[in-house]
Protein backbone atom coordinates (compact mmCIF):
# COMPACT_ATOMS: atom_id res chain seq x y z
CA UNK A 1 0.00 0.00 0.00
CA UNK A 2 1.13 3.52 -0.79
CA UNK A 3 -0.63 6.43 0.91
CA UNK A 4 -0.72 9.54 -1.24
CA UNK A 5 -2.53 11.90 1.15
CA UNK A 6 -4.00 11.98 4.66
CA UNK A 7 -7.03 13.66 6.18
CA UNK A 8 -8.88 13.66 9.44
CA UNK A 9 -12.64 14.05 9.09
CA UNK A 10 -14.67 15.41 11.99
CA UNK A 11 -18.44 15.60 12.40
CA UNK A 12 -19.55 18.91 13.91
CA UNK A 13 -22.77 20.91 14.10
CA UNK A 14 -21.34 23.90 12.22
CA UNK A 15 -18.54 23.03 9.75
CA UNK A 16 -18.19 26.63 8.57
CA UNK A 17 -17.45 27.84 12.13
CA UNK A 18 -14.76 25.18 12.70
CA UNK A 19 -13.27 25.90 9.28
CA UNK A 20 -13.17 29.65 9.93
CA UNK A 21 -11.43 29.03 13.28
CA UNK A 22 -8.62 26.99 11.68
CA UNK A 23 -8.28 29.52 8.84
CA UNK A 24 -8.17 32.55 11.15
CA UNK A 25 -6.03 31.20 13.97
CA UNK A 26 -3.98 28.35 12.49
CA UNK A 27 -3.24 29.42 8.91
CA UNK A 28 -5.23 26.73 7.10
CA UNK A 29 -6.78 27.47 3.71
CA UNK A 30 -10.14 26.25 2.56
CA UNK A 31 -9.54 23.81 -0.30
CA UNK A 32 -13.19 22.88 -0.91
CA UNK A 33 -16.56 23.64 0.62
CA UNK A 34 -20.22 22.83 0.08
CA UNK A 35 -23.35 22.75 2.19
CA UNK A 36 -22.39 20.82 5.33
CA UNK A 37 -18.78 20.27 4.28
CA UNK A 38 -15.42 22.07 4.47
CA UNK A 39 -11.98 20.74 3.58
CA UNK A 40 -8.92 22.61 4.84
CA UNK A 41 -5.25 22.27 4.04
CA UNK A 42 -1.80 23.53 4.95
CA UNK A 43 1.23 22.46 2.93
CA UNK A 44 3.28 21.90 6.07
CA UNK A 45 0.60 20.02 8.06
CA UNK A 46 0.98 16.68 6.29
CA UNK A 47 -2.79 16.17 6.31
CA UNK A 48 -6.06 17.85 5.49
CA UNK A 49 -8.78 18.58 8.01
CA UNK A 50 -12.35 17.97 6.90
CA UNK A 51 -15.45 19.10 8.78
CA UNK A 52 -18.79 17.43 8.04
CA UNK A 53 -22.11 18.55 9.44
CA UNK A 54 -23.65 16.02 11.78
CA UNK A 55 -26.74 14.42 10.32
CA UNK A 56 -25.55 14.41 6.68
CA UNK A 57 -27.34 11.72 4.71
CA UNK A 58 -24.11 10.91 2.85
CA UNK A 59 -22.58 9.59 6.08
CA UNK A 60 -23.22 5.98 7.12
CA UNK A 61 -26.22 5.79 9.46
CA UNK A 62 -24.10 4.74 12.45
CA UNK A 63 -21.86 7.83 12.04
CA UNK A 64 -24.37 10.55 11.11
CA UNK A 65 -25.10 11.88 14.54
CA UNK A 66 -21.70 11.31 16.15
CA UNK A 67 -19.85 14.48 17.19
CA UNK A 68 -16.07 14.69 17.10
CA UNK A 69 -15.78 13.97 20.82
CA UNK A 70 -12.82 12.38 22.53
CA UNK A 71 -10.50 13.53 19.76
CA UNK A 72 -7.57 15.93 19.91
CA UNK A 73 -6.38 17.66 16.76
CA UNK A 74 -2.68 18.05 17.62
CA UNK A 75 -0.03 20.03 15.76
CA UNK A 76 3.68 20.02 16.61
CA UNK A 77 5.07 23.56 16.35
CA UNK A 78 8.51 25.18 16.53
CA UNK A 79 7.70 28.08 18.88
CA UNK A 80 5.18 26.87 21.45
CA UNK A 81 5.43 29.93 23.71
CA UNK A 82 5.16 32.24 20.71
CA UNK A 83 2.03 30.46 19.48
CA UNK A 84 0.51 30.61 22.95
CA UNK A 85 1.15 34.37 23.17
CA UNK A 86 -0.23 34.92 19.64
CA UNK A 87 -3.44 33.03 20.34
CA UNK A 88 -3.91 34.89 23.63
CA UNK A 89 -3.46 38.22 21.78
CA UNK A 90 -6.07 37.05 19.26
CA UNK A 91 -8.51 36.45 22.10
CA UNK A 92 -8.60 32.64 21.80
CA UNK A 93 -9.46 31.03 25.14
CA UNK A 94 -6.73 28.67 26.34
CA UNK A 95 -8.61 25.66 27.71
CA UNK A 96 -5.53 23.78 28.96
CA UNK A 97 -2.52 25.85 30.03
CA UNK A 98 0.97 25.11 28.81
CA UNK A 99 1.66 21.79 30.51
CA UNK A 100 4.98 19.91 30.61
CA UNK A 101 4.80 16.12 30.66
CA UNK A 102 7.51 13.89 32.20
CA UNK A 103 8.22 12.26 28.80
CA UNK A 104 9.35 15.62 27.30
CA UNK A 105 6.16 16.78 25.62
CA UNK A 106 4.85 20.27 26.33
CA UNK A 107 1.38 21.25 25.16
CA UNK A 108 -1.54 23.61 25.52
CA UNK A 109 -5.07 23.37 24.18
CA UNK A 110 -7.85 25.53 22.78
CA UNK A 111 -11.32 24.61 21.53
CA UNK A 112 -12.97 25.68 18.31
CA UNK A 113 -16.61 26.92 18.17
CA UNK A 114 -17.82 23.28 17.96
CA UNK A 115 -15.68 22.35 21.00
CA UNK A 116 -13.14 20.41 18.92
CA UNK A 117 -9.88 20.36 20.89
CA UNK A 118 -6.85 21.80 19.10
CA UNK A 119 -3.56 21.10 20.85
CA UNK A 120 -0.21 22.67 20.05
CA UNK A 121 2.80 20.62 21.09
CA UNK A 122 6.57 20.61 21.17
CA UNK A 123 9.11 18.11 22.51
CA UNK A 124 11.42 20.61 24.21
CA UNK A 125 10.59 19.62 27.80
CA UNK A 126 12.82 17.85 30.26
CA UNK A 127 12.56 14.06 30.10
CA UNK A 128 12.31 12.32 33.46
CA UNK A 129 14.74 9.42 34.01
CA UNK A 130 11.98 6.81 33.87
CA UNK A 131 11.14 7.92 30.29
CA UNK A 132 14.67 7.82 28.90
Amino acid sequence: MQISASAVSLNVADPAASAAFLVEHFGFTQAMAADGFASLAREDAGMSVVFLRTGLASLPADQRDEHAAGLILAFVVDDLEGELARLEREGVAITMPLTPEPWGERAFQVRDPNRVIVQLVDWEGEVAPEYR
